[in-house]
């Protein structure tokens, strides 16, 4: 994440059992979709008036690259559930979640409708660690991609000399690849013959 997340309490007293389960929920979404630029997370004690039931709110904004956004915003409709601290949290977390993977879900698609347009490249290294990787454009540039950014959890099956198409963005460090695609059909080859550079 680009800046630290931002966790708030308002009207309740602030618990270090319950800072770390929402840092725990933080990093299990960083781990999944690793693209999340910004975090911030408000808990709201029940509202003192009748009208509110007694229930907990638990907001939670994401920033994800290229303006987009996940808001989790107001509890769904009526739910005494909510007047249980723990389970507002876990279940505004289920919905960020859920968020995430319709966002995935989306640039997926966009994917699959104009891939015959995606500029094509060839990856040169891998991170041992398998974390993330560079690829060659058809320009001769590198550009850096991590493995949340390749689609189909494909990032397993990717040796250098590997052709994927790619969208590229501009990181903090120079270009990098916001979602990866492998291109066409991969056979794994347990030696590969090393490729002549021209």
């Amino acid at each position: 994440m680009e800046f630290p997340a931002q966790i708030e309490f308002e009207g309740i007293e602030p618990s270090q059992p319950m800072r770390d389960a929402i840092e725990i929920h933080i990093t299990q979404l960083e781990q999944r979709f690793g693209r999340i630029t910004t975090c911030r997370v408000i808990v709201k004690a029940p509202a003192p008036d009748q009208h509110a039931g007694g229930l907990y709110q638990v907001h939670i904004r994401l920033g994800l690259p290229d303006g987009r956004e996940v808001d989790i915003g107001r509890t769904p409709g009526v739910d005494d559930r909510y007047t249980d601290l723990e389970f507002a949290v876990n279940n505004a977390f289920k919905r960020a979640r859920r968020r995430l993977q319709d966002q995935a879900r989306r640039i997926q698609g966009h994917v699959k409708t104009h891939e015959g347009a995606l500029p094509i490249g060839t990856v040169t290294r891998l991170d041992p660690g398998g974390e993330f990787g560079f690829l060659e454009s058809a320009d001769g540039r590198e550009i850096y991609f991590h493995r949340n950014s390749v689609l189909d959890d494909a990032f397993p099956r990717l040796v250098p000399g590997t052709r994927v198409g790619f969208f590229e963005e501009a990181g903090e460090k120079g270009p990098q690849a916001s979602t990866v695609r492998l291109v066409g059909k991969h056979k794994m080859r347990t030696s590969p013959a090393p490729r002549p550079r021209a």
